[in-house]
């Protein structure tokens, strides 16, 4: 308590230490930290359990049980090497189908969303191989194309069987990530289009230098999303008896009668997606962050 100039006793507010400093912000408050560590003690507490009751059942430690023929070590150590040798095939196919795919897909909803009726053919056309591609399964486009067309003995046309593979994961993924273009564009104001024009840029100029770059910068977390399912349907190319990372594990399955092959390849898959799922996270934060600081601007 204090006394002002008029003699009259001031009250003194209570003053959080943490108000207006960078932890604040972050945590929102003291309870906010609070809640942090109670959401990470508790996650831990429940995986803990999960494990003590897996470990603990009958069938884990019993003969040829769970442990044996999952999460055999020697299996491991052996298969490993064979199964990294077969997934760098995987790795091949999935960097050129994406490359592909950011192509093509841009080129689809561009179509799609070129106006007036003289266009209306090629939206016809845009549309038609969307809801084609998307709505039949990913394996079965594989089969087909991949035993399909070396059948049909073709001059000029490679029969090999993981050409087949990159253009089936192709086809279904520029459908879906045509979608998500799409989106992104339409998510620009026409404004910015209609500003453009009136600099005296043409309409495809507007869209290459204006739209864009607003879109593509906007749909950047679910085309990385994208690229990351396209990795794990990567395997789908074994059904076609290529020797990739699913059927390197088949065969060591195989020759060993062990489960183990198929940990080992689950084990690299998630390796290679967990730091491509953090920089997704944190490209949405630092986008949500910029969406915030535009608004209280």
């Amino acid at each position: 308590m204090s006394y002002g100039g008029t003699g009259v006793p001031e009250i003194e507010p209570d003053l959080d230490p943490l108000e207006g400093s960078r932890a604040s912000r972050i945590l929102g408050n003291r309870e906010g930290g609070r809640s942090v560590w109670i959401a990470v003690v508790s996650t831990v507490v429940f995986f803990a359990i999960v494990v003590v009751l897996v470990v603990n059942s009958p069938g884990w430690s019993a003969p040829g049980g769970v442990k044996d023929a999952f999460f055999n070590k020697e299996i491991f150590i052996d298969s490993l090497p064979k199964i990294l040798e077969g997934f760098w095939l995987n790795v091949k196919i999935f960097l050129t189908a994406e490359v592909l795919v950011l192509m093509f897909a841009l080129v689809l909803a561009i179509m799609r969303g070129l106006p007036g009726p003289v266009f209306a053919p090629i939206r016809l056309l845009a549309v038609s191989y969307s809801i084609l591609f998307r709505g039949v399964p990913t394996i079965l486009v594989i089969f087909i194309l991949g035993f399909g067309m070396p059948a049909l003995e073709l001059q000029g046309v490679p029969n090999s069987d993981v050409f087949w593979a990159i253009v089936a994961l192709t086809l279904v993924y520029t459908a879906y990530v045509a979608e998500v273009y799409k989106a992104g564009i339409e998510s620009v104001h026409p404004s910015q289009t209609a500003a453009a024009r009136s600099l005296g840029l043409k309409r495809s100029q507007a869209m290459r230098f204006v739209v864009l770059p607003q879109a593509v910068r906007r749909v950047l977390p679910p085309l990385l999303n994208d690229f990351i399912g396209l990795q794990k349907d990567s395997a789908l190319v074994a059904v076609l008896g290529v020797t990739e990372g699913l059927r390197q594990a088949q065969i060591t399955q195989a020759t060993f009668f062990n489960f183990t092959p198929y940990v080992s390849l689950a084990l690299v898959f998630v390796v290679i997606t967990i730091p491509q799922v953090l920089f997704v996270d944190w490209l949405i934060k630092r986008d949500k962050r910029r969406r915030q600081a535009g608004g209280v601007a």
